[in-house]
């Protein structure tokens, strides 16, 4: 393998990897800081489904995207 085809591969590992935080950021860790602090102003046990089951998929592909980078980034040589 290149050194360019190592830094490309690099490259996308590091966009998976990005792609991952941001669903974390965004999928889990902001719906969950707005039910904290009441931002919508109600809550209720169909708010709280959602957010359970909205977070748990949003994980689920932060984790997925993440082990997906690691996998690239295992092609290195």
């Amino acid at each position: 393998m290149s050194l360019i085809e190592n830094e490309r591969t690099k490259l996308l590992a590091n966009a998976l990897d990005r792609a991952s935080t941001a669903s974390l950021a965004v999928g889990v860790l902001g719906p969950i800081s707005a039910t904290l602090y009441n931002v919508d102003g109600t809550f209720a046990n169909e708010h709280a489904i959602i957010l359970v089951v909205g977070s748990a998929l949003w994980l689920t592909t932060a984790v997925v995207l993440h082990l997906l980078a690691r996998g690239v980034l295992g092609r290195l040589k």
